[in-house]
């Protein structure tokens, strides 16, 4: 999601690890095909060396890493799903907990902060591999910069999803991207046909939804009680209510979450009304201050409590957005069974 959380730094200190990769500057690379690895090229004959353009930073891959800090669920979430939660050394800022299929691969996981770690916590797990979900994790407060990671021989790639410079940001953002972000992974981290499973899957999945075919309008409602902050036009909430059915009433806002008055939300009136449920803002909160507020709980859907609920951790752009599009269906038809076809 836009980087609006909570961060704590520490002290940065300049710890040697072995080497692995190295990062320059690179110029934007054509927009990803379906389940393709945007700028990816293997060295001659296939295999590594591997050479990523991510979010303009050249990642060079000689080989496979062995020792992985994620930061984030969406991050986390895919290595366990590929198969690699051995070579994760240390996970930081988890959205909340793992979902039932991946609890199993991620029993043994250590968590080094609840929130962004600083590079001293990072480097004193002697990685040779940083994966994040937002490039912000990559500052001088947070893990350091991806320039002086690769100075300590520590290779860096940021969740494409998550780019914001200019021919690198998705706009918008659809389950191809996710896909394609998984079958980079893949090539990153040596899992190939892992990555290739999990694509057909989640294709698969994501083919087999029958989404309502009623003209439902949807606020997505992550967070604010003074100024809201919603799902926007070319980001995952969109993303996943177009596949739920749903006409998101800011898609016309070209981002990918955004802040809007509550009078736009009066205005709109919703049919549904998407929250995000995270320990930190659940969505609880949000309904307690929807049904408080003199102005929204005249709103149709608040007046008819008609609420999805999504966990946080299925909301920005991973392996779970499938999963939420088709829970954002189930309880669409609970509220209102004459829109399930």
């Amino acid at each position: 999601m836009s980087q609006v959380h909570f961060f704590r730094g520490s002290l940065l200190v300049g710890v040697a690890v072995g080497a692995l990769l190295l990062s320059g500057c690179a110029t934007p690379s054509p927009a990803a095909e379906p389940g393709g690895a945007p700028g990816a090229t293997a060295g001659t004959g296939g295999g590594y060396p591997v050479t990523i353009d991510n979010c303009g930073t050249d990642v060079t891959v000689e080989a496979a890493p062995e020792r992985i800090v994620t930061i984030k669920s969406s991050t986390t979430e895919l290595l366990l799903a590929l198969g690699l939660g051995d070579r994760i050394v240390g996970s930081a800022f988890l959205d909340g907990p793992l979902p039932a299929s991946l609890e199993e691969a991620g029993a043994d996981l250590f968590v080094v902060s609840d929130f962004v770690p600083g590079q001293e916590a990072v480097l004193g797990l002697t990685p040779d591999f940083v994966y994040g979900g937002w490039e912000s994790n990559f500052s001088a407060e947070g893990v350091g910069e991806r320039a002086g990671l690769t100075d300590l021989g520590i290779g860096s790639y940021v969740s494409p999803a998550a780019c914001k410079g200019e021919g690198y940001m998705p706009d918008p953002l659809t389950f191809d991207s996710v896909f394609a972000e998984i079958t980079e992974a893949g090539t990153i981290f040596g899992a190939d046909e892992a990555a290739a499973d999990l694509v057909a899957d989640q294709e698969e999945t994501l083919a087999a939804l029958n989404p309502t075919d009623a003209d439902t309008t949807a606020l997505w409602y992550s967070s604010g009680t003074d100024t809201p902050y919603v799902g926007a036009g070319i980001g995952s909430p969109n993303m996943i209510m177009e596949a739920a059915g749903l006409t998101n009433v800011f898609a016309d806002v070209a981002d990918t979450w955004t802040s809007v008055g509550w009078e736009s939300v009066i205005e709109a009136n919703p049919s549904v009304i998407v929250l995000v449920d995270a320990t930190w803002n659940t969505a609880a909160s949000k309904i307690a201050n929807l049904e408080a507020n003199p102005a929204t709980q005249q709103l149709d859907a608040v007046k008819a409590k008609r609420y999805i609920v999504l966990p946080f951790a299925a909301t920005e752009a991973g392996i779970r957005n499938v999963e939420a599009a088709a829970s954002t269906i189930e309880q669409l038809a609970v509220l209102d069974p004459t829109t399930a076809n």
